[in-house]
């Protein structure tokens, strides 16, 4: 069940902090990664027509990710950054389509111990991160994570463009 009310509050939680001067980070496993690259990218770079970039950013960085796995393991890489780059106020995205990637979670403990927002983008009902998440949107499609990560770019880009018309409502006035 996809619920309009959880995606809308997603969107009101992240146009909060980005309107108090917080970070946006998103992480995520494989295809979950270059989602949460593209929804970084959309926020800081421009989504439908140029405007002031929003600081969001994906933890992707490949010497981070190979360093943090080498020296602490891989359920260490996105913890690590966010250990470093956190702060209150600011709000972690993990995406996962099982709910339970160890990497995500430990992300979460973190993010949560420094004060931060926690949303889970997921694609599995009762799901590890389902329970520790301030904020959870469960996009159930099925056992393949392929129809999950359809799913998941769509819910991005509605938080983009919601995002985008609170912050920036000249954008869409025509």
């Amino acid at each position: 069940d996809l619920h309009i009310q959880s995606v809308a509050d997603v969107a009101e939680l992240m146009t909060l902090i980005l309107n108090q001067g917080g970070t946006i980070f998103s992480c995520g496993n494989g295809g979950s990664m270059c989602d949460a690259m593209h929804f970084a990218e959309e926020l800081s770079g421009k989504y439908r027509a140029p405007r002031k970039a929003l600081a969001a950013m994906a933890i992707s960085d490949p010497a981070h990710l190979s360093c943090a796995a080498n020296d602490f393991g891989y359920d260490q890489v996105f913890a690590r950054f966010v250990e470093a780059h956190g702060k209150q106020n600011d709000c972690l995205l993990v995406i996962s389509t099982s709910g339970n990637s160890p990497n995500c979670i430990e992300a979460c403990k973190i993010a949560q111990e420094k004060g931060m927002k926690v949303v889970g983008l997921l694609g599995k009902p009762n799901s590890k991160l389902e329970g520790m998440v301030d904020l959870k949107i469960v996009a159930k499609a099925g056992d393949f994570s392929d129809r999950i990560q359809e799913l998941h770019i769509k819910i991005l880009h509605i938080i983009i463009e919601i995002i985008e018309r609170k912050i920036f409502p000249g954008l869409y006035e025509s």
